[in-house]
């Protein structure tokens, strides 16, 4: 942009609008001018340009709460009795606060013996072999890519299937060394082999 400058007004506050004008050198005329929401404070979707959605907030104490007073043994071995169920880390932790511990529900598996869930499993040798998110993104992207091959129109589950191999690499990357081996690379035969 040698004869082009672009103008801006800056905004910190969220919620706010910025200004952008395109401006010719020479003559110091705008040329175009956009007014765009800026949303500092706000997380974006990473493939749609959406806010996420919202959650609800855990209480802020370090202490469980007095009517859930389940000794931390107990909790660590119903822990390690749902995983060989087949129940993954965050299954554990809904059924430990639905359905709890001899009937006691536990809210918060750290806050009650000092571990997250994974850990936990790490130190009974029950952890999975893959860590729960790849794995539901594995088997999104091996689902997707099935029907994708049955129904070769259907374009918007194409790009759903793009997306969520993007994701799947971009995971790979981060826990290749790690969790991973470090020479893992992704395929749909492998995604598919590791789930089953």
């Amino acid at each position: 942009m040698s004869r082009w400058e672009q103008h801006g007004r800056k905004s910190d506050t969220p919620g706010s609008w910025l200004g952008i004008a395109v401006v010719h050198r020479a003559s110091a005329t705008p040329v175009s001018f956009a007014v765009v929401p800026f949303l500092s404070a706000t997380m974006a979707r990473m493939h749609a340009r959406r806010r996420g959605s919202s959650g609800s907030d855990r209480p802020t104490t370090d202490e469980p709460p007095e009517w859930s007073d389940i000794e931390p043994d107990a909790i660590e071995s119903r822990v390690v009795e749902l995983a060989e169920q087949g129940h993954s880390p965050s299954e554990i932790g809904i059924k430990l606060r639905d359905e709890g511990v001899k009937g006691t529900p536990v809210p918060d598996v750290k806050a009650a013996t000092g571990k997250k869930v994974t850990e936990i499993l790490e130190a009974h040798d029950a952890a999975p072999e893959l860590p729960e998110d790849l794995r539901s993104l594995f088997e999104r992207a091996v689902r997707l890519n099935e029907h994708v091959e049955a129904n070769p129109q259907d374009y918007q589950n194409k790009r759903a299937l793009q997306n969520t191999e993007s994701k799947v690499r971009r995971l790979v990357e981060y826990y290749r060394g790690d969790e991973l081996p470090a020479d893992f690379s992704y395929s749909y035969d492998r995604a598919k082999q590791l789930i089953e």
